[in-house]
């Protein structure tokens, strides 16, 4: 019986989510053959953490479910003794960069990766606490259901089971290295009043993320695709393709790899939206086969964000991710240009071509950034009001937001040497690992 990782990485509260992922942890266990691990990773405050505690609780024992809630004390202690079995360089800043004081998407995941390592199972499946499930006669659409029929296994394998095929049969000896879907619901970046507001500034502010040499029509249809997952497409049937899929059609809300998340980690970028995406497009550059299925997450907005302190932290995410942007393009277009030959002679992604992109990537002119603030200081003053204000908090930042952008992707480079022994002492920390508690 193989063992899968279903995570929820959550710091607000979200006892609803905890049950109904209970519950799709339940299905994967009763539907298929595996033992489905649980693993909430909880950054919550004390009070918070209490009601998920219950929320834990209350989930009915159901056979071949284990259930992991671990808090930060928790995973700051399985991170010290794996960071120290793998005689990693720099182990406090490795440490800092797994378990980083800000918010991180990307650390809070290879946290997941390294805990469903060191629980022996073969695959991670990552959901969202600000997103819920589709239903269908009363019945959730799980999209483990999915994930579960394709993941890990040779493609050719798949291809009877699967609605569609349109991947190359050169690649049908490969692996599924990733099954995923989108969502519906609101847009998966909160920048839906800017549109209201200005449909012209929108477009402005959105097509940042775009490389600076783009032609406006390249820009003009990302922005139009950006953001918006499956839009409003309700779920009737399931339909899944065997392809290279394209990463703007998956959502990280509704994901799962195999293999590849072992040889390479996420970035772990703080406070910086999409930097939990890199795997997305690895897997596609990479040439390695995936599943596209349609039961999309049901995506809705906390109440925090509507907060000032919400909408300052959110919208400081927003820009770092478009200065992210101009590493992030480079090295897609590297991986892009390499394809097949990310891989080794066994069909592992080659980390250390990775770093080297990221480590080339950092060495180049900031000007184009320099661009992206001068044009969302212009963008959010036109909108005036708390975005007139954002800009001129962001007036104050603007050194600062450069130098850690390019920073952001140095420790993505360093992280990305040390992986694979990082996973290593991971499964070696397996065994001392308890239900609950991975000390």
């Amino acid at each position: 019986m193989r063992r899968i990782c279903l995570t929820l990485p959550t710091n607000r509260a979200c006892p609803q989510t905890i049950a109904a992922i209970g519950e799709e942890a339940a299905y994967a266990a009763a539907h298929f053959d595996v033992e489905a691990h649980l693993l909430i990773l909880d950054s919550s405050d004390t009070a918070t953490f209490a009601g998920h505690t219950r929320a834990v609780q209350a989930l009915p024992q159901r056979p071949g479910v284990v259930v992991h809630h671990l808090d930060e004390p928790a995973q700051r202690a399985f991170l010290r003794r794996v960071i120290g079995s793998a005689g990693v360089a720099k182990p406090e800043l490795m440490l800092d960069l797994m378990l980083p004081d800000g918010v991180s998407y990307g650390a809070c995941t290879n946290r997941a990766f390294l805990i469903g390592a060191a629980l022996g199972c073969e695959s991670v499946h990552r959901r969202d606490s600000d997103s819920h499930y589709q239903a269908v006669d009363g019945e959730p659409v799980f999209p483990v259901h999915h994930e579960l029929m394709s993941l890990g296994r040779p493609a050719a394998h798949v291809a009877p089971d699967v609605t569609e095929n349109t991947l190359d049969p050169r690649h049908a000896h490969k692996r599924v290295a990733m099954v995923g879907s989108s969502f519906v619901g609101e847009l998966s970046v909160d920048i839906g009043e800017i549109r209201r507001l200005d449909p012209d500034v929108y477009y402005d502010v959105v097509s940042l993320w775009a490389p600076g040499h783009w032609s406006d029509s390249e820009k003009r249809a990302l922005v139009d695709d950006s953001f918006r997952g499956a839009g409003s497409d309700t779920f009737v049937r399931d339909h899944a393709t065997l392809t290279l899929v394209d990463p703007m059609r998956v959502d990280m809300c509704n994901i799962s790899f195999h293999g590849v998340h072992e040889s390479v980690p996420l970035p772990p970028a703080t406070d910086t939206i999409g930097s939990d995406y890199f795997l997305i497009h690895l897997v596609h550059d990479a040439a390695l086969p995936g599943v596209l299925h349609n039961r999309n997450i049901v995506n809705f907005y906390t109440a925090e964000r509507r907060t000032d302190a919400g909408f300052l932290a959110y919208q400081t995410r927003f820009v770092k991710f478009f200065l992210s942007m101009l590493y992030f393009n480079h090295i897609y277009d590297r991986m892009t240009a390499a394809g097949e030959a990310l891989l080794d002679d066994r069909g592992n992604v080659r980390a250390d071509v990775i770093a080297e992109f990221a480590r080339e990537s950092t060495r180049l002119d900031q000007t184009e950034n320099l661009q992206r603030l001068d044009r969302v200081d212009t963008a959010y003053r036109t909108l005036g009001g708390r975005y007139a204000d954002f800009a001129d908090h962001l007036a104050t930042r603007r050194e600062r937001l450069l130098d850690e952008a390019r920073s952001d992707i140095e420790d993505f480079a360093l992280l990305t040497e040390a992986w694979a022994p990082l996973i290593r002492a991971s499964k070696d920390a397996g065994p001392l690992l308890t239900a609950g508690n991975p000390a």
